[in-house]
């Protein structure tokens, strides 16, 4: 399998639930308030999956072993950009998610600005997501061996048993520091 094989099953599931995501925004068109449990899981999806185990392994994998190469300009400029893309919208994950903090709370305003959060990454990912798949990919692989996009497909493997354990760390870690003031969490 190519380097780019995963890269791509990833961005169909997160197109599954951007189209999950455009559905509730229809509803709330309609006049039906932001289902705040589907809210929650979509701020989820979001930061861990899109952001944390998609965008983690295209650029602490992919694109690191890629700066290593001679990149034509245009490629190098491409691969700038997607970081770029990538921070933008991880700033706006972590907007949708302090507006859903917000909502929870009760703030005014809050399902606003969540609808338009939503609708800002609903309207980036699939362009986003096109760039990558019928563009930067296909020129990427051609930068890189056999030997090479084998070994980082099991470096993306690594990635994601890795994650999973970090992410619930740091769960056990904040739930510590909420019920134990003053106290430092165990570190592993």
């Amino acid at each position: 399998m190519q380097v780019i094989g995963p890269l791509m099953i990833e961005h169909r599931l997160i197109g599954r639930m951007l189209a999950l995501v455009r559905l509730e925004l229809e509803g709330v068109r309609r006049g039906r308030p932001l289902n705040p449990g589907f809210v929650q899981a979509a701020v989820d999806f979001i930061r861990v999956y899109a952001d944390r185990v998609h965008h983690g392994k295209e650029e602490d994998l992919l694109f690191r072993e890629l700066a290593r190469k001679s990149l034509t300009p245009p490629d190098r400029a491409a691969m700038d950009e997607l970081v770029r893309e990538h921070a933008w919208a991880r700033k706006r994950a972590g907007e949708l998610a302090g507006a859903s903090e917000r909502l929870a709370g009760g703030g005014s305003g809050a399902a606003d600005d969540i609808a338009k959060a939503l609708l800002d990454l609903v309207e980036f990912y699939p362009k986003h997501i096109e760039r990558e798949d019928r563009r930067f990919f296909p020129a990427a692989t051609a930068y890189l061996s056999e030997q090479e996009q084998q070994a980082m497909l099991r470096e993306f493997a690594d990635f994601d048993r890795g994650l999973i354990h970090e992410i619930y760390r740091g769960l056990v870690a904040s739930l510590e520091m909420a019920r134990l003031p003053g106290q430092e969490p165990e570190s592993d």
